[in-house]
């Protein structure tokens, strides 16, 4: 099974509650821009100081922000956005990345592309493979890929039972290949439209940019967790 980075159910749905209110999510867009006293922020979001004061314990209990005593005026404190706890906001699961396997029918396009986009992103190892492997990778796949700064013109259309051990992480980009594979649920599925049958430059690029979105959504930015 993939490992999943993830906060607690119960403290992202915390942080939400917090973005809730008006007043605190006023509060943390100016905390994304600038590190703030409460004298500014009530002069900022017009709140007399017991109201901003509770709307800070509950952004504070959520493990949003921190408050410190400043290092000129002892008297005085500021207010600071935890940036890392806007991170996993977003609903959804995340995974290491891994080595992964992605598979669609022709392994001639969609597969393809994707491996090559999950080896330059997540900087890890990626294959591809299809039920029913077409005889080469298709020009159009190909001239996508250059586009996009990848390279797949030396790889090849292979069967699944080629790739031998499978990895941990395999994600199906093909409805068809899906249906037919009976997928287990530990698989995952992109349900990818099929640039070859579109035709055009543009369905391939399409496609790129739809694979790009869902492998960054899937893993984060790796470059956040350096």
């Amino acid at each position: 099974m993939v490992a999943l980075v993830e906060p607690t159910l119960e403290l992202r749905a915390a942080r939400h509650a917090a973005l809730g209110d008006p007043y605190r999510l006023a509060i943390v867009d100016e905390l994304v821009l600038s590190d703030r006293a409460p004298v500014e922020l009530r002069r900022l979001v017009g709140l007399e100081s017991n109201l901003l004061a509770h709307h800070l314990d509950v952004l504070e209990s959520a493990g949003m922000i921190n408050r410190s005593r400043s290092c000129g005026d002892g008297r005085r404190r500021y207010v600071h956005l935890r940036r890392d706890s806007l991170r996993d906001l977003s609903p959804g699961r995340r995974v290491v990345p891994v080595r992964a396997l992605f598979v669609c029918t022709r392994n001639s396009a969609r597969s393809q592309l994707a491996a090559a986009l999950w080896r330059a992103i997540a900087d890890t190892p990626a294959e591809s493979a299809g039920t029913h492997p077409a005889g080469r990778v298709h020009p159009g796949a190909v001239a996508a890929a250059k586009r996009a700064g990848l390279d797949i013109s030396g790889s090849t259309p292979r069967t699944l039972d080629e790739v031998g051990t499978l990895p941990d992480l395999v994600i199906t980009v093909c409805d068809q290949a899906h249906e037919e594979i009976a997928a287990p649920d530990a698989w995952l599925h992109w349900s990818v439209p099929d640039p070859v049958a579109r035709g055009g430059r543009a369905a391939f690029d399409s496609a790129i940019v739809d694979l790009r979105e869902r492998i960054e959504l899937l893993i984060g930015d790796p470059r956040a967790a350096a």
